[in-house]
């Protein structure tokens, strides 16, 4: 019985906590998958490797247009920084099992933050190996807050995405591995209205 009460009384409680947590104005987010592996003759994935991506992910909230067009796309997002940091708040992360292939380009596997220069027809993915910061005020050269500080001479790879307008607006950032095979797939970024990916593979 007194087991009964106190699940009764957790019940009740539980929904007043919930309600009153503090949540980050835009959540953490986690994008994966796994590639080169294979199922066995039980159903069980094996020998494959993951790829995760760490993000912030910013909301709308009732905001539109947040590119914007022509000289000025992609401005809002910088904030003073050189470059989007493909979320808010932490920098961005790309953690890779196995050496992937961007076209004739060899990402080493690893651990990068990922950031992007944004123009209207394409945008640019940048693999480095800048550090990130905890916090804006930590004192750390070799780390960044979001792309605050990025300098070019920690880059891995640069290589270019293709960029459309859709028509239907993701609320919240969205990064994700689509159109996906045992090799490889597209890496994709949904934001508002615009949509932007490059394919990769896995080294061989």
């Amino acid at each position: 019985m007194l087991r009964v009460l106190t699940c009764a009384a957790f019940l009740l409680v539980l929904p007043i906590g919930l309600e009153g947590q503090a949540r980050l104005p835009s959540p953490r987010g986690e994008a994966t998958t796994q590639i080169g592996g294979g199922y066995d003759a039980d159903g069980a994935y094996q020998g494959g490797f993951w790829i995760v991506v760490d993000y912030g992910r910013p909301i709308l909230r009732g905001r539109t247009n947040m590119f914007g067009s022509g000289s000025t796309y992609g401005d809002r997002f910088l904030l003073g920084a050189p470059n989007w940091r493909i979320g808010a708040n932490l920098s961005t992360r790309f953690h890779a099992g196995t050496d992937l292939m961007f076209g004739n380009q060899r990402l080493p596997a690893g651990e990068y933050s990922i950031f992007a220069d944004l123009e209207e027809d394409e945008w640019t993915l940048i693999f480095s190996t800048w550090g990130v910061k905890q916090t804006f005020q930590e004192n750390n050269p070799n780390a960044l807050w979001g792309s605050y500080g990025y300098t070019d001479e920690r880059d891995v790879l640069r290589t270019t995405m293709s960029v459309q307008t859709i028509p239907r607006s993701a609320d919240q950032l969205i990064i994700t591995f689509t159109n996906m095979t045992q090799d490889g797939g597209d890496f994709t970024i949904w934001f508002d209205d615009q949509m932007a990916s490059v394919p990769f593979t896995m080294a061989r």
